[in-house]
């Protein structure tokens, strides 16, 4: 994806990394509002069950972190992501764990 947008757009490294910015706040900000009003809040996405909704957003965060996103204003967001990487199946799938992912 870096590569595409980087060659489509004509972007450098730092173009590319606020682009991915911007797109990352866009989609946190919708889930942290979606979290906002569902009633009944647990542990994760849905309640105290891990759903493919945890699945899905816990690698969302770890490329907001690798590209130093601001975090302070998905409260929500992160506290799931912290419960998610309290659980072994999250521990064993983080990117610093895979061989790939380097």
């Amino acid at each position: 994806t870096r590569k595409y947008i980087s060659k489509t757009y004509k972007l450098d490294e730092e173009g590319v990394n606020a682009w991915y910015r911007h797109w990352i706040a866009e989609g946190f900000q919708m889930v942290e509002s979606f979290l906002a009003q569902e009633r009944k809040h647990g542990k994760y996405c849905f309640r105290d069950q891990v759903t493919l909704a945890d699945c899905c957003l816990v690698p969302q965060v770890f490329n907001a972190i690798l590209y130093k996103c601001d975090l302070k204003p998905y409260p929500a967001v992160t506290r799931i992501h912290e419960a998610c990487m309290k659980l072994d199946a999250f521990i064993a799938a983080q990117p610093s764990k895979q061989p790939d992912a380097a």
